[in-house]
């Protein structure tokens, strides 16, 4: 039997075929899962719907902006309408104006910082908390992170600020529903050449960085995110939780 066979889950953050998300939504489906997915905006809903179609035309695919409760609530009873349950929420969702992410963090203003906290911390909070009444068989929930949560990254600004709640929500997350068996982890990733990265300031330069800087001289591919999406995913991550996975080549080790 496959790895997730029977298992339902939702895939929040799927832009195009070059998405982390999608990554992971492949190895989800590879292994046997059943997916649903939502679309930031009608701009994303054609790629979201081709490559979601993909998976047969059954295929669940919602509107869902995270920061409107009341799309999250319609989604997660879309959800319980078809499946009746669920077991894996991947939240691949951040955002930060473009002009947050030049400069000084010193300048961000306050509109940007409660923009960036509200779209890419607080939504794993109401998502988690629309999922966990679906998720009566326990379930695993995973959040996107990065290492500018942990260390400063020059033009990653209030995004680093975010991500780094966005691990603190995690651990919260996790004591709360680990009753439940719902385990709550994060994937901190190397850089990859996704959408969301090319609007940060200097990303190319990050790419080359990493490659000459982390133990094993190379960037991370979405194959190798997906399967440690795939892992967490499992019943072979069944007693993690609470934790920050980094798959990044070994970047995260380095002092110099």
């Amino acid at each position: 039997m496959s790895t997730l066979e029977g298992k339902i889950g939702i895939v929040f953050g799927v832009a195009n075929k070059r998405s982390i998300a999608w990554a992971i939504a492949r190895a989800w489906a590879g292994a046997g899962a059943r997916l649903v997915f939502t679309y930031q905006g009608e701009r994303l809903r054609e790629n979201v719907e081709e490559l979601a179609g993909t998976f047969g035309p059954d295929t669940l695919i919602l509107p869902c902006d995270v920061t409107q409760d009341d799309q999250i609530a319609a989604v997660f009873e879309a959800v319980r309408q078809k499946h009746g349950r669920l077991h894996l929420l991947l939240h691949s969702v951040a955002y930060a104006p473009r002009e947050a992410l030049e400069g000084r963090f010193l300048d961000t203003s306050r509109e940007a910082f409660r923009v960036a906290h509200d779209v890419s911390a607080y939504s794993l909070v109401a998502l988690a908390r629309a999922a966990a009444p679906l998720m009566t068989e326990g379930g695993s929930i995973i959040a996107m992170s990065y290492y500018g949560a942990e260390k400063v990254v020059p033009h990653y600004n209030v995004m680093g600020v975010a991500k780094a709640a966005l691990e603190a929500c995690t651990r919260y997350l996790a004591h709360d529903l680990g009753p439940q068996q719902i385990r709550v982890n994060c994937i901190s990733a190397g850089p990859v050449n996704t959408l969301a990265a090319r609007g940060i300031s200097g990303f190319l330069e990050m790419l080359k960085h990493y490659e000459q800087k982390a133990p094993l001289k190379r960037n991370v591919t979405p194959e190798e995110l997906g399967a440690t999406g795939l892992f967490l995913a499992s019943d072979g991550a069944a007693a993690i939780t609470g934790q920050v996975i980094y798959v990044d080549c070994g970047y995260q080790i380095m002092g110099m």
